[in-house]
């Protein structure tokens, strides 16, 4: 999905950060440019409205790795214009050989969002113009295709947050689908550049990225979690407080003899959509405690002599020798 007008523009420079950046190093340079540089921190200043756009459109790019791995290429080759037919995931080798050495970079672009001909109107107006506005269809056609970039917590991921972010055009919201994962990108239809002889908008292509929680992943509508609980709760079963997203807890049964590493289900504590509702998945993992008091020790060396003759290694043991 490479723009015609990257060999302009150091996105590198753009985030404070050298070429060889991690990209840990490039998302905390654009958390942090974006906290001070947003539109609402900095009201009425325009200077600052432009950069917020630069940085977001920098980090739409260098965030993702097939995008930032040709926007590498193109700086090195000395800026041959790049073109995408037929929208994001077109082939582009063949545009690229014939007619990078004819336009030299430099089409329009610019904001948190970049260009690039998905739809075709951009493309065959530029040919059109070479060619005397001829030998191609100038019918309706569709607007080029916007991208962007935004940062949502864990929360507002899992809820389907309404997002705003600033484009060319000005600002935009948009709603997140329920559970939208890390790096995930979403197709906004008829949010991009306006279509050319009464054709239609393009769409906006937002790459969304989801801040971890401590506590919680996603799994489609489902929650996952991991638990931690006594030897003696796995060993003998126990009624165990469990916190969910909404902030209040459930009681979760821990069977007697439960194992490290088995998942027991609440249902209907997951995400809500449209689609319907998920589960709450609760992984359990037994802690070992790291000091054993006198007493506790002592105890827990009658356990093993009770345990002796029990080897919850056999089956491995047997198995391996297959």
């Amino acid at each position: 999905m490479a723009s015609q007008d990257w060999f302009n523009k150091d996105f590198y420079k753009a985030l404070g950060v050298s070429k060889d950046a991690t990209q840990d190093d490039i998302k905390k340079a654009y958390r942090r440019l974006a906290r001070d540089l947003h539109p609402d921190r900095n009201p009425d200043d325009s200077s600052a409205e432009q950069r917020f756009k630069d940085v977001g459109e920098a980090y739409a790019v260098l965030s993702n790795e097939d995008d930032r791995r040709q926007y590498d290429q193109i700086r090195a080759m000395g800026g041959g214009a790049r073109f995408q037919a037929g929208g994001p995931g077109g082939g582009s080798g063949s545009f690229e050989d014939m007619f990078g050495g004819m336009f030299g970079g430099g089409a329009p672009g610019g904001g948190n969002v970049r260009f690039q001909t998905g739809g075709g109107g951009g493309f065959e107006d530029i040919l059109g113009g070479i060619f005397g506005g001829g030998g191609f269809n100038r019918g309706p056609q569709k607007g080029g295709d916007l991208a962007a970039a935004v940062e949502v917590s864990f929360r507002q991921a899992a809820e389907g947050a309404t997002v705003t972010l600033g484009t060319d055009g000005g600002r935009l919201s948009t709603r997140l689908p329920v559970g939208v994962k890390d790096g995930q990108r979403i197709r906004v239809p008829g949010k991009g550049r306006p279509g050319t002889n009464g054709g239609p908008n393009g769409d906006l292509l937002l790459t969304v990225h989801v801040q971890p929680h401590p506590v919680f992943t996603t799994d489609g509508l489902n929650l996952r979690m991991k638990l931690p609980v006594r030897f003696d709760e796995a060993a003998l079963g126990a009624q165990v407080e469990v916190p969910t997203l909404t902030g209040d807890t459930v009681k979760v049964k821990v069977p007697q003899g439960t194992q490290s590493g088995t998942t027991l289900r609440v249902k209907g504590r997951g995400l809500t959509s449209k689609k319907g509702t998920g589960d709450l998945l609760v992984t359990v993992e037994v802690a070992v405690p790291h000091k054993l008091s006198r007493h506790a020790k002592k105890a827990v060396e009658a356990l093993a002599e009770q345990l002796g003759e029990q080897d919850p290694r056999e089956h491995l043991y047997k198995d391996a020798a297959r």
